[in-house]
């Protein structure tokens, strides 16, 4: 495992592979925007993703803005999105069921209180 690929949070990459995926043509600026991240962790997170060949970016070839990229996932990076998507989900779920316990214990209190209360 390369440097780069161990210093990008799972969730971020994963949710970077998945948005380019769906729109390879979403600025460093919108990526940002769309992650809640800094333009700078983005920029760092696409160089990282190149180096270890799970994008490639190039130019469009017609856009007169030659600084406009198409951010396209390679093989390897389609199948580490899918590897990224199990991660991802199985996070989730546990949070969600830590989650559901907390409220579950948090909503068990409150129906005592409203009881010993008289509500």
């Amino acid at each position: 495992m390369t440097k780069a690929l161990k210093s990008i949070d799972p969730d971020v990459h994963f949710r970077v592979l998945h948005l380019l995926e769906e729109e390879p043509e979403l600025t460093q600026r919108e990526l940002a925007q769309k992650l809640g991240i800094s333009l700078g962790g983005v920029n760092y997170c696409l160089k990282s993703l190149i180096q270890i060949g799970h994008i490639k970016a190039g130019n469009f070839s017609k856009n007169p803005n030659k600084s406009v990229y198409l951010y396209l996932l390679t093989p390897k990076g389609i199948s580490e999105k899918a590897n990224l998507t199990a991660g991802f989900l199985k996070r989730k779920m546990v949070e969600y069921h830590a989650l559901k316990k907390e409220i579950d214990t948090i909503q068990s209190k409150v129906k005592r209180v409203k009881y010993r209360n008289g509500d």
